[in-house]
Formats: structure tokens, C-alpha cells, sequence
């Protein structure tokens, strides 16, 4: 178990860099923000997990004439990793399905952006901070950001 924990963090550290002691794990890519959705869109449906959503923050935003940075968040999940989180811990439903925002910062950047599911999972009573799923979680969100932000 600790070899899966260290290899899914170094996976994380390779590909992405925490905000401080933020639970926010974010991932440079080298795309415009569609692509890069459109790339972690694919990947996504290419692990087997379901995508339940799409939202583009930026065209809700030109809907009511306000002006947002390019924008969007997939939610997406896998019953069979999300399901024992929850069975642990019915809060666990706070924080999943899982959620990966793509955006655009001021300097015209693209990032992949995600809550650590060890820190936000960690965090309830009920949840081992060594359960097999969190670090399930850690893994597959490092490979799909990582593989969408061409890395």
C-alpha cells in the first residue's frame, strides 16, 4: 500500500505542482482550454469512467452578457472507486464525482485544475487516509490531466 501511495504521489509531482498547502492540484497544459477538454473528455470515456458533465463556465457567463476567461469543468466518475468512499463515509458524496476544471489564467495559460482526493477524502471521519481508493483517485487523476495536458 505504501508503494502505491509513493508511486501515485511522485506521479502527481511529476506531473503537476500543489498550490502551498492548498488542496488544489494543478497541471500545466500546453493547449487552448477546448482542446484540453476535449482531450480530458477522451480520456475519461478511454479509462471506462462516465462523464456526467460538461460545463462551460465562460458561455454561461456570455449567456447573461458578463465576461469570463475561457472555463470549463468535467464531472466524471467510476461507481466501483466512488461507491466504497461513500459506503465509508456518506459525506464522501460532498466531494464526488470527481471534478477537473480546465481554464485559462490572466497570462493566457491553460491548467487542469483538482481537488487532492487525499486531502479532501482525508479529511472526514469516516475515510482511512490509507483506503485503496483514495489512492486510486490520486493515480487516475494524475494519468488523465497528465495525458491531457500533453505531458
Amino acid at each position: 500500500m505504501k508503494r502505491l501511495l509513493m508511486a501515485a504521489g511522485i506521479t502527481l509531482m511529476a506531473q503537476g505542482a500543489m498550490a502551498g498547502d492548498s488542496e488544489i492540484v494543478k497541471v500545466q497544459a500546453s493547449g487552448d482550454v477546448a482542446a484540453t477538454m476535449d482531450a480530458l473528455q477522451a480520456a475519461v470515456e478511454g479509462a471506462g469512467a462516465t462523464v456526467f458533465a460538461r460545463v462551460d463556465h465562460a458561455g454561461g457567463a456570455a449567456k447573461v452578457d458578463l465576461e469570463l476567461s475561457d472555463s470549463q469543468l468535467l464531472i466524471f466518475g467510476n461507481p466501483k472507486l466512488g461507491t466504497p468512499a461513500m459506503q465509508d463515509d456518506a459525506l464522501a458524496g460532498l466531494y464526488l464525482p470527481l471534478k477537473v476544471l480546465v481554464y485559462q489564467d490572466g497570462d493566457g495559460q491553460t491548467w487542469l485544475a483538482y481537488e487532492d482526493p487525499g486531502k479532501m477524502l482525508g479529511a472526514l471521519e469516516g475515510i482511512s487516509g490509507e483506503g485503496e481508493y483514495i489512492a486510486k483517485m490520486t493515480g487516475a487523476l494524475g494519468k488523465l490531466t497528465g495525458k491531457a495536458a500533453g505531458n
